[in-house]
């Protein structure tokens, strides 16, 4: 799995929108037991967190050490620096195995054949991505738009392509169960959609290569558009679920 989140994890943990309890019930609703979890490519821990509500026992990973080390610590969560490929778990483990907006980033078949080895019978895979955000106003949204394809456009990865997509042409060799989508929906200001377009792996590539910020380039269009106020955005959340 690339690293593409270590330079930014502060922007990251700070930022990232939140994902709503819905979506973890309808994934729990399958899991009949809950004696251990793993969050794959945790990041933050923001996953993993809400996970550790409903299982005695969670296991985090990651490769990024920068990430892990803006994890919120939990008595029964464990963070461990390990890739989702290569684990050191032993077999018939755990009850769930989710993968939170970082599916895009693993050797599938790889990570396929560890899951399988590592959960349990009947076990529940999940993972979810969240697409752009979108809003009312179409102003903004083309704002959005222009800073996504064409400013930033040729600074991502290859892997954001899967999310564009939304999964559906990920390799997902599970026993499939109901697909469902969810919505994240927030109010922020001007500073706090800077804030998360700073999060993103293709701006600080671009930095990287640049020297400056690409958020400066549509600062003023932000303050002009939005000023000191508010406004309500919405995240769609596209799941892929099934049991091993």
């Amino acid at each position: 799995m690339k690293d593409l989140f270590s330079a930014q994890a502060d922007a990251y943990k700070k930022f990232r929108p939140v994902y709503p309890q819905a979506l973890y019930d309808y994934i729990l609703s399958f899991v009949a037991e809950r004696e251990c979890g793993l969050d794959v490519a945790t990041g933050n821990g923001q996953a993993a967190v809400v996970l550790a509500t409903y299982f005695k026992k969670v296991y985090a990973i990651d490769t990024s050490a920068a990430q892990l080390k803006n994890a919120e610590p939990k008595n029964n969560i464990e963070y461990f620096e390990c890739a989702a490929e290569h684990t050191f778990f032993k077999p018939h483990t755990f009850d769930l195995i989710t993968v939170a907006q970082a599916y895009h980033w693993l050797q599938h078949e790889a990570f396929a054949q560890e899951a399988k080895r590592i959960a349990k019978r009947d076990a529940v895979v999940a993972v979810w991505v969240y697409d752009r955000f979108e809003t009312d106003n179409k102003a903004l949204n083309d704002l959005m738009n222009l800073f996504y394809f064409d400013i930033v456009g040729p600074y991502w990865d290859a892997g954001r392509k899967a999310v564009d997509n939304h999964y559906a042409d990920l390799p997902f060799p599970y026993q499939p169960l109901p697909r469902q989508t969810f919505y994240i929906e927030l109010t922020w200001t001007k500073a706090q959609i800077a804030g998360y377009l700073s999060s993103w792996s293709a701006v600080q590539s671009y930095i990287q290569k640049n020297g400056h910020s690409p958020v400066s380039l549509i600062q003023k269009e932000l303050d002009t558009l939005l000023g000191e106020a508010a406004i309500q955005l919405q995240f769609p959340i596209y799941l892929r679920i099934g049991r091993i």
